[in-house]
C-alpha cells in the first residue's frame, strides 16, 4: 500500500493526530506536568540534539530527563508551520518551527517584562501508530538560533 492509496479521511486523521502530539507535548512543557512527556513517545522513544550530542532514550529516561525541569523555570513555547506527511498507514513525520521564551528563577504569580526568545528553531518528528494510537517515535531538535537561559534576581523583600 502506497500513500496515495490511503483513505482521505484516514490521512487526515492521522495527520491532526500527530499535530496533536506536537501541541500536546509543548502544552505538558509549559504548562502541565513535564514528567509526563514521556508518555507522549514510544516505549523506545528518543529525544535528541545533535547540537551538542545530547540522546535521551526510553520512557523512563525520558520521563527523568524531563521531570528534572528546574521548577522556577517560566516558558512557553510558539509553535508554528506544522507541516505531517503520513508515510504509511502507521507511520509519519513532521517539521516544526518554534521559538521558546524562558527563565529560571520565576516566582509564581509575578509578571515579568518581555524576553527574546531563548531558542529559535524546529523539530523534526517522527511518529509510529501503535495499537491503535499514535506516539512520537523521535524528536530531533534543530536549533540554529540559541542561547543560555537566563536567571532572574531574587525577589526584592521590601
Amino acid at each position: 500500500m502506497t500513500t496515495r492509496d490511503l483513505d482521505p479521511m484516514t490521512r487526515l486523521l492521522a495527520e491532526r493526530s500527530c499535530e496533536r502530539l506536537v501541541l500536546e507535548l509543548v502544552r505538558r512543557l509549559d504548562l502541565g506536568d513535564p514528567s509526563t512527556v514521556c508518555d507522549l513517545f514510544t516505549p523506545d522513544g528518543i529525544w535528541e540534539w545533535p547540537y551538542d550530542g545530547r540522546r535521551i532514550e526510553g520512557r523512563e529516561a525520558l520521563r527523568a530527563y524531563f521531570g528534572s525541569r528546574p521548577v522556577d523555570r517560566l516558558s512557553r513555547r510558539m509553535c508554528t508551520n506544522i507541516l505531517v506527511t503520513v508515510d504509511s498507514p502507521d507511520t509519519a513525520a513532521a517539521t516544526t518551527y518554534f521559538a521558546t521564551y524562558r527563565v529560571d528563577g520565576y516566582t509564581d504569580g509575578a509578571l515579568i517584562p518581555p524576553r527574546l526568545p531563548a531558542n529559535i528553531g524546529h523539530y523534526e518528528d517522527t511518529f509510529r501508530k501503535i495499537d491503535g494510537v499514535w506516539l512520537t517515535a523521535t524528536r530531533t531538535l534543530v536549533l540554529p538560533f540559541g542561547g543560555p537561559t537566563e536567571r532572574l534576581d531574587a525577589p526584592s523583600r521590601s
